[in-house]
């Protein structure tokens, strides 16, 4: 059982603007300023004990967040501008009344105790008389703000959330300690979060989507239309997600819509950042959580993570290590084999990294990360035989492996002036195995076997400069080189013969900037563009049977940014947003024996506007609401044939409307009531596409509509711990597999409630969690063998009802 556990199960000081989403809670919301303002005296703090803190030179937002998240204390603001402000180095064992009071010193901001264990940050009252010009607080309101996180690392700017011209998340609260840090992965913040859809083949091996603009169901040589980054690294190319375990993540980061100035080719739907924890130079610590899930009427499953911070030269040199096992259990049964529970996975990785801060503001990492995936069979199941049941000949186990390494140099000046270079390498590999036995009449068993290699190599660096009142820019130069190769084996088991598969290499080189303009104090205008050129050149593996296909092309492109904030009120702004991007095109295996076909690059032009408010306390709502209209042409998709076989094309064109919110409201200190919702009406217009019903002539894996809500409380025991209860659902609308008269299978329409316990004391955590608590029966994607396709009985059911009981630790 994989979840993402709710802000209340110990995430203290993480106060998020937008709303909660479903049993996420307050997980997955938009991140809003974090303020404190430290008074000349704080007596609730004077009794605080001793805490270790690490807090390095970085805005002034995330350093508060930072340190709420050491010591344990909720944080909270009204206040904007926290981004642009340089935090001091604190570092040591003390209260956290020093740690805030040495924070803060000389910012321009004083701390307010709530109660023993919360605290407001408000703008310290001036002392000196101000010659006319305007207040510096009322510029700061007017800058480009954005919620740290998300812009200071996503966007590649400062600027807070509130100001970002554009439709983001933030989902935060992996840190060792709290139990969102155990086995979450990408595939289950995807399928707690309507704005994110994602296929169901298997984790390891599913695609990811964000707000609709989805491609195909299955796994070939397109590039991806959303782009995941570890850091400042793309995790992959072409093929699927690969699910990392997100143990000591600080953040999930998604911009929503095409990315295409910062980001390049590819993040047509936008992009993922994943932000690890950083490495504390000054002090030791460790954390371990673990946990049991039990599945009715199926196997047992279990989760292990641990992560160790070791200064190895104190605030010099320091070593970070994350690793973890887990185990998915089964619950599908195969009456042929006489076999039961048998889509059992287990997951093991880990990553490391060794910071070095030579000092003058320079800084370096070095990374790295593995992660295997095994699994024993398929997850899918054909409604001939039962909900939880199917008949095969053959086992059909799948895995996926992936090596990171990268090194980032960073470099700032007193002057607001940055330098990133960040170099990485990416090898993505992923096995698959299907059962061929039915599908081809065969006397005997026959396997079909497919496996896809993506090997990444990407450079960049860029310089920026952002500071208060003025014009803030970017500019940068990137590299990437790619090598995708597709192979396929038919046959006997043990002893498949290849067939024929295909290799695409691409280079990339671009040139990009953009700049945020404040016009006057409550508009900013924002604009760029990113000149590209790239050729892609693909070879297949064996002499196919026609050579009519072009081996290399060109590409030229130039994807410009045009965008606008305003702030209506100190809490509240409109934003809209033009972007467009575009994906490569390439080589790739055609329908038939021993064929290959080209296909073409795409492109997609989007428009959004929206609105986003914040609270202006510890209690009340906040709301984002926004609106977009995608103009998608020449759409590529990995398609398969009514023999089974794999192919891609150019399916046509399609138009995106989508209308989207998150919303959460706090009545009362503790208690959250939150949701989120994703609606889109798209059409796609081809030859393919008409060959369907109207109805059906829609992006696959892309609902109607797809919600969730939630409601939680946490409240604070005589012995200083704390006790959560939540409650949360959530509605995934009916989608069809793929474009087409023969892909267009139902699948989704289905409801699932979940509920979570945790106690919460110091260091020490233990939770109990239950999904699907109606033990509803459901079908999340039609699809689990494709050469078994055309008989259209396949299911990926839900896991049924199972209950989880966790505990974490931390010193």
């Amino acid at each position: 059982m994989s979840r993402i556990w709710p802000h209340w199960l110990g995430l203290s000081g993480i106060t998020m603007a937008s709303g909660g989403l479903s049993r996420l809670g307050k997980t997955l919301r938009t991140a809003a300023p974090i303020a404190i303002v430290l008074s000349a005296a704080l007596p609730t703090l004077a009794s605080a004990q001793s805490v270790s803190v690490s807090i390095a030179a970085e805005p002034l937002d995330r350093a508060l967040t930072t340190l709420a998240q050491q010591s344990g204390f909720d944080i909270i603001s009204t206040e904007s501008g926290l981004a642009r402000i340089r935090a001091r180095v604190v570092r040591g064992q003390m209260p956290p009344r020093e740690a805030l009071r040495r924070l803060l010193d000389g910012t321009g901001y004083r701390a307010i105790a709530i109660d023993a264990r919360s605290y407001r940050i408000v703008r310290a009252p001036v002392t000196v008389a101000a010659p006319r010009p305007r207040p510096a607080a009322r510029k700061r309101v007017a800058e480009p703000e954005n919620t740290g996180d998300i812009i200071v690392t996503a966007s590649k700017q400062g600027s807070t959330l509130l100001r970002f011209p554009g439709s983001a998340l933030l989902v935060g609260g992996f840190a060792p300690g709290s139990l969102a840090a155990r086995s979450v992965t990408m595939d289950d913040v995807a399928r707690d979060t309507p704005v994110l859809q994602n296929t169901e083949l298997g984790e390891g091996r599913n695609k990811i989507f964000i707000r609709g603009i989805a491609d195909s169901s299955f796994n070939g040589p397109t590039q991806s239309t959303a782009s995941l980054y570890f850091d400042e690294v793309p995790l992959g190319f072409a093929g699927p997600e690969p699910s990392l375990n997100l143990y000591d993540m600080k953040s999930v980061e998604v911009l929503e819509g095409p990315q295409g100035t910062l980001y390049g080719s590819g993040a047509i739907g936008g992009i993922i950042h994943l932000e690890p924890n950083p490495t504390d130079l000054a002090t030791a610590h460790a954390s371990l959580s673990g946990g049991v899930t039990a599945t009715q009427g199926g196997e047992a499953g279990y989760d292990a993570a641990g992560m160790i911070n070791l200064p190895i030269l104190t605030d010099r040199v320091g070593l970070r290590i994350v690793g973890y096992s887990e185990r998915d259990g089964g619950y599908i049964t195969d009456s042929m084999r006489g076999l039961g529970n048998i889509n059992r996975a287990d997951r093991l990785g880990g990553r490391a990294a060794l910071t070095i801060a030579p000092g003058d503001g320079w800084s370096i990492e070095l990374g790295a990360l593995g992660q295997t995936i095994d699994a024993a069979d398929a997850q899918y199941a054909e409604t001939m035989s039962g909900p939880l049941e199917r008949r095969s000949v053959l086992a059909q186990p799948y895995s996926s492996h992936i090596k990171l390494a990268r090194g980032v140099v960073r470099k700032h000046w007193d002057s607001g002036l940055d330098l990133v270079s960040a170099t990485g390498y990416v090898d993505l590999r992923t096995f698959d195995t299907f059962d061929a036995s039915r599908a081809i009449g065969a006397t005997g068993p026959t396997v079909y076997t497919t496996e896809q290699t993506d090997k990444l190599f990407v450079q960049e660096a860029r310089l920026s400069r952002a500071v208060p009142d003025r014009v803030g820019w970017l500019v940068g130069l990137a590299f990437l080189e790619d090598r995708d190769v597709q192979a396929r084996a038919l046959g006997v088991p043990d002893q498949p013969r290849d067939i024929i598969g295909v290799s695409n290499r691409t280079d990339s080189f671009s040139v990009f900037g953009e700049a945020n303009w404040p016009v006057t104090e409550r508009l900013t205008l924002t604009g760029g563009a990113r000149v590209t050129s790239a050729r892609t050149d693909g070879e297949p593996s064996v002499a196919p049977r026609s050579n009519s296909f072009v081996k290399g092309r060109a590409t030229r492109r130039i994807d410009p940014t045009l965008a606008a904030s305003w702030l209506v009120a100190p809490r509240l702004a409109l934003f809209a947003r033009l972007q467009s991007g575009y994906r490569t095109g390439g080589l790739a295996v055609a329908s038939g024996i021993g064929r290959v076909q080209d296909f073409g690059s795409d492109s997609i032009a989007v428009v959004e506007a929206g609105m986003r408010k914040q609270r202006t306390g510890a209690t009340g709502l906040e709301l984002t609401v926004a609106t977009s209209y995608a103009r998608w042409r020449d759409i590529q998709a990995d398609l398969y044939s009514r023999r089974g076989q794999p192919y891609t094309v150019n399916i046509g064109n399609a138009d995106i409307i989508g209308l989207e919110a998150t919303g959460d409201w706090v009545p009362v200190r503790g208690l959250h009531a939150n949701f989120a919702f994703l609606y889109t009406h798209n059409v796609v217009d081809g030859p393919l596409a008409q060959s369907s019903v109207k109805a059906n002539r829609r992006l696959p894996e892309t609902p109607a509509f797809a919600g969730n809500a939630g409601l939680s409380y946490r409240w604070t025991l005589r012995d200083a711990s704390t006790l959560s209860i939540g409650t949360s659902g959530r509605y995934v609308g009916r989608s069809v597999l793929g474009t087409g008269d023969f892909l267009d299978v139902s699948q989704g329409n289905y409801a699932v409630l979940d509920a979570d316990l945790a106690w919460h004391w110091r260091k020490f955590d233990v939770t109990l969690a239950g999904d699907n608590l109606t033990n509803a029966s459901a079908n999340r994607f039609s699809l689990g063998n494709p050469l078994i396709l055309a008989s259209r009985q396949q299911t990926t059911p839900l896991r049924p009802r199972n209950i989880r009981l966790g505990v974490s630790v931390a010193w």
